[in-house]
């Protein structure tokens, strides 16, 4: 086999990992959508036990379908408030579902990785990473419900959901090596990285922040009950460094977005991704404004969080692709 036939089919098996992996990644995002979902919904233990729902895999759409003592039976379970409720036995097991689909989405990921193991190891390595952290996930998500939604055990799930996300992006990243080589990130100061690992820390901490605040926000709907309007009031100090700290963030990505323009044009991919990440900023602001000055509406608290990993993952994302342009 020829150097240039060889060549031809590393590209055609990147193409389509990264093809691939994208969905996936796309997918796992969609799941993080519902999950945020479920908990604004407070439709965490419409399944009460886990991996069958109400003792079915497929749950009842109506509690005659239910044994007349299933309270009884679910309080001897711990779980003494239990009451049926279609739509958030529903929503719950749509959430399932959809992790199902994810986990068969990143099997296939790290099948086709096995084609590139002597292109890219790392590729492998992170792809059957990524597939078994999402079994542990899994199993994480039946000690959530176990736990009857302890607000720690809900945060250590989200976590785990970001960690998939950067190691798919790792393996996204490191399947687009050639593209950004393509695109050089030469003419640019020498200084910048260092502002551009600070810029990043930034944003690490401005999202750490916020899933402080959501764990407080869990807290507050345990204890208060869907008295919406007074949470926002209970909340500690760290919610107002957390909003306030918004706008710092929002200027450290502006110049982010500046100094790649100034350097490298609209259209490098550099660029792009970084005004990408300053529109998923400004969402997020919107967002978190509209939680904390309309009293935490339901339907605004999926969007917070979707931004809150977005940034996150596109932030990684761009680190990635700034050390591939740069040749590391």
């Amino acid at each position: 086999m020829t150097d240039n036939t060889r060549t031809t089919e590393d590209t055609v098996k990147l193409r389509s990992f990264r093809r691939i992996a994208l969905i996936t990644i796309c997918a796992v995002y969609f799941l993080i959508l519902v999950g945020a979902t479920v908990r604004a919904s407070g439709a965490g233990m419409g399944c009460p036990d886990w991996p069958t729902c109400f003792g079915s895999w497929i749950p009842p759409v109506s509690e005659a379908q239910l044994p007349d003592n299933y309270q009884e039976i679910y309080a001897d379970r711990g779980y003494a408030e239990t009451r049926f409720n279609p739509v958030k036995t529903w929503i719950e097991y749509l959430n399932r579902l959809t992790g199902v689909v994810i986990g068969l989405l990143i099997l296939v990921t790290a099948w086709k990785s096995l084609a590139l193991r002597s292109h890219d190891r790392w590729i492998t390595i992170a792809s059957v990473a990524a597939l078994l952290m999402v079994i542990y996930q899994g199993w994480l998500g039946s000690r959530v419900v176990a736990s009857n939604l302890q607000p720690g055990m809900i945060t250590l799930h989200m976590l785990m959901a970001l960690a998939i996300v950067a190691i798919l992006l790792f393996a996204f990243a490191r399947a687009r090596r050639g593209v950004l080589a393509a695109q050089p990130a030469v003419a640019i100061s020498r200084h910048f990285q260092r502002w551009f690992y600070v810029v990043i820390a930034l944003t690490v901490l401005q999202v750490a922040m916020g899933t402080q605040v959501r764990e407080m926000v869990d807290f507050l709907n345990h204890t208060q009950g869907e008295e919406r309007s007074a949470w926002v009031s209970a909340l500690p100090w760290f919610f107002y460094v957390h909003r306030t700290f918004s706008a710092v963030v929002l200027l450290a990505n502006a110049w982010l977005v500046w100094t790649f323009y100034r350097s490298f044009g609209l259209h490098h991919s550099l660029t792009r991704l970084a005004l990408g990440v300053l529109a998923v900023i400004v969402l997020a602001i919107i967002s978190g404004a509209t939680l904390g000055h309309l009293g935490m509406p339901a339907i605004v608290q999926p969007t917070h969080l979707l931004a809150a990993s977005l940034i996150f993952g596109l932030q990684f994302l761009l680190w990635m692709d700034y050390r591939h342009a740069r040749g590391v």
